[in-house]
């Protein structure tokens, strides 16, 4: 099973003719004025490598952020660290941005190789982390890495997803496109300017740098034109929480202090003070939740989103995908996926190649308005086995429709069935701290205590599943407190990648690849990687939790009464999973996931009703092709109607009032 990971051990569109117009045309407020000279030619297939890396521009400028996040009486100002190719500065070419703003550039590190920033004796940036500035400077792009407010050279406070952190980047972006003041250095008064660039600005980043490429996006700030999130957060709620269950023994104010400054701790008390208050270990949403999802301002959401997770990520989990996904889709977004079997894994390090040359031509569409085609692919790239990837032309699939499956009594008490009609009757299980997920699966043909588990028969064909899910549980606690677990099982045989293991689905080997130009200080070559692999006797394909203190309300919680019956929902997150020929689907309910949900304050006895227990599973082809995989005949319900985005299937508004 794995450990409970958190953010520290993170390893209209132009032709190719049209894009130098574009360039002229999207240039900052600021300069204007002054004639723009045409942007560097490319090539009908890409951006081409024709300028020097090792002679390209590095610099620094403070931005200001019009923030006082450390209460010093003035304005915090982040450090923004620039690489950009000096041919086009000496031919007045304006040139698009890569942006990456993190908090990590000197605290932890970034990539597989936790490669930090580094400095020259002039203060100027050595070595940027990563192969963006490597790779795309030489090809007609700046590379800029901002410093979150209150990390390595910027001023201001960590305040972990809130304020402070969007708009350490969005005031960068604002710079890019002439409405926000930078300067040559931490405290002076020198101006800098950002004329040498046209101010198409596409963010990108794993992990926390991700979240903040959506938060910044959430705003709706003119100029960002594309986000590539890895591996990130759109509600940091569903990071510490799942509908009030907690899943970490910490807070922000705890990831806010591990990130921040020197400096910074020494100002920041009252952030964290802030942030331990506003962050209550109840799982009842706050406001200071509230402000950071950016699920709800997803309406402003401008720029194009090319997103890329994990479908085994167990610490920024596929529940961060769902929401966000639909919300986008909602709102007419243009947008691209990439899933991969791996946990909290970039995709330079688990499909490098492949990775490269599409974020390159997705880049090149996206800022530099190369007609590449890239807008008219399939839309979504799936990892079915280790390195073996579909696509699909949308995703969720066209045809994608969500099937109400019922769990009803077996043989044996504890092993239940899993289909179509009604159930009836009631299963018990007892919360077990000491087992998880895994251990459940393991067990799925045996009676045991701590589970009820609920099988398909054998598939006489293959089922996609493809979405999110919700599985409505009604059950009677004989404690005031109880939290639920509930998984889709594929049970069968298989080799997946060992999202297990410390590696997370990939082993880091010695050799190296280079990707783009270097310098002695900054080299383009990194460690290969290959696929971990595991064999397999059943494969979690999607889990959810929740606090059943939690059944009438998302947002607060409340003591329970032993023996009175409840009724909750918990959402699933999203998956696009194979269930092949001859193997079963199974749904457990359990009680604590070891490891990925605390425990709760009693070891509860939870009863079942089963006529009130019902899972809704979007597959691709519906109730029908369900009923079909397993030998069985649909019933007169028709099915939901076709999923656009993973809205569906969470169908009820189980808020009075709220706002979800």
């Amino acid at each position: 099973m794995p450990k409970r990971t958190r953010f520290t051990t993170w390893r209209p569109l132009a032709t190719a003719a049209t894009a130098a117009l574009l360039a002229t045309l999207i240039t900052p407020a600021a300069v204007q004025a002054a004639p723009a000279a045409p942007a560097a030619p490319a090539a009908p297939s890409g951006s081409e490598p024709v300028y020097s890396y090792d002679n390209a521009i590095r610099e620094a400028v403070w931005v200001d952020t019009g923030l006082d996040g450390d209460r010093d009486g003035k304005t915090d100002r982040v450090a923004v660290d620039i690489v950009r190719p000096r041919e086009a500065a000496r031919q007045g070419r304006r040139i698009p941005v890569i942006m990456d703003a993190s908090p990590y550039y000197s605290c932890c590190g970034r990539g597989n190789e936790s490669q930090k920033k580094t400095y020259d004796a002039q203060g100027r940036v050595a070595q940027m982390p990563l192969y963006y500035d490597n790779y795309f400077v030489p090809r007609g792009y700046a590379f800029v890495g901002v410093d979150l407010a209150g990390t390595n050279r910027s001023d201001g406070c960590v305040d972990v997803g809130g304020r402070s952190d969007v708009q350490s980047a969005k005031a960068v972006v604002d710079w890019l496109n002439g409405r926000a003041r930078a300067y040559t250095s931490r405290t002076g008064a020198t101006r800098a300017q950002a004329g040498w660039t046209n101010g198409r600005t596409g963010m990108i980043g794993k992990s926390w740098d991700g979240t903040i490429a959506n938060g910044v996006a959430a705003t709706g700030v003119k100029g960002l034109k594309t986000i590539v999130p890895i591996s990130a957060i759109s509600s940091w709620y569903d990071y510490y929480f799942q509908q009030g269950a907690p899943l970490y023994d910490s807070g922000p104010a705890w990831l806010s202090d591990y990130v921040n400054s020197p400096g910074a701790r020494a100002k920041c008390a009252a952030v964290q003070q802030k942030l331990t208050e506003g962050a209550p270990r109840t799982g009842d949403r706050t406001p200071l939740w509230s402000e950071r999802d950016y699920v709800k301002a997803a309406s402003k959401v401008k720029a194009s989103v090319f997103l890329v997770h994990g479908m085994q990520d167990l610490n920024v989990r596929m529940k961060h995908v769902g929401p966000w996904w639909d919300a986008l889709a909602k709102n007419g977004v243009e947008r691209k996926i990439w899933l991969s079997q791996t946990g909290h894994v970039d995709p330079f390090d688990f499909r490098r190649g492949a990775w490269v040359k599409t974020l390159h031509r997705w880049f090149d569409h996206e800022l530099m308005g190369i007609d590449n085609g890239i807008d008219r692919e399939p839309m979504a790239d799936i990892e079915r086995a280790p390195d073996r990837w579909d696509t699909s032309r949308v995703w969720p699939p066209s045809g994608t429709r969500a099937a109400t499956l019922r769990p009803g009594p077996g043989a044996q008490a504890g092993v239940g069935t899993l289909g179509l009609r009604r159930g009836h009757g009631t299963e018990s299980f007892t919360d077990d701290p000491k087992l998880s997920e895994t251990d459940w699966a393991a067990r799925i043909d045996r009676p045991t205590p701590e589970k009820a588990g609920f099988v398909t028969g054998p598939l006489t064909r293959d089922l996609r599943l493809s979405g999110s899910s919700e599985v409505t549980v009604t059950a009677t606690p004989s404690t005031p407190t109880a939290h639920l677990s509930a998984v889709l099982v594929d049970i069968g045989p298989a080799t997946i990648r060992d999202y297990a293991d410390p590696g997370e689905g990939i082993t880091t080997l010695t050799d190296r690849t280079c990707w783009g130009a270097g310098t002695s200080g900054d080299s383009p070559c990194f460690k290969e990687t290959k696929a971990k692999t595991a064999d397999v006797d059943y494969t979690v394909v999607s889990r959810g939790w929740a606090d059943l203190g939690n059944h009438a309300s998302d947002h607060k919680g409340s003591p329970l009464t032993p023996g009175k019956r409840y009724t909750i929902t918990l959402d699933l997150a999203a998956t696009d999973h194979v269930v092949p020929k001859g193997h079963r689907l199974a749904l457990i309910v359990a009680g604590t996931d070891k490891d990925l949900i605390d425990p709760p304050a009693d070891r509860p006895q939870l009863t079942l009703d089963l006529s009130r227990t019902s899972a809704r599973v979007p597959f691709v082809g519906g109730t029908t092709a369900f009923a079909r995989a397993t030998a069985g005949a649909a019933l007169a319900a028709p099915d939901a109607t076709l999923l656009d985005g993973v809205r569906e299937p969470r169908t009820t508004q189980r808020v009075p009032g709220g706002d979800r």
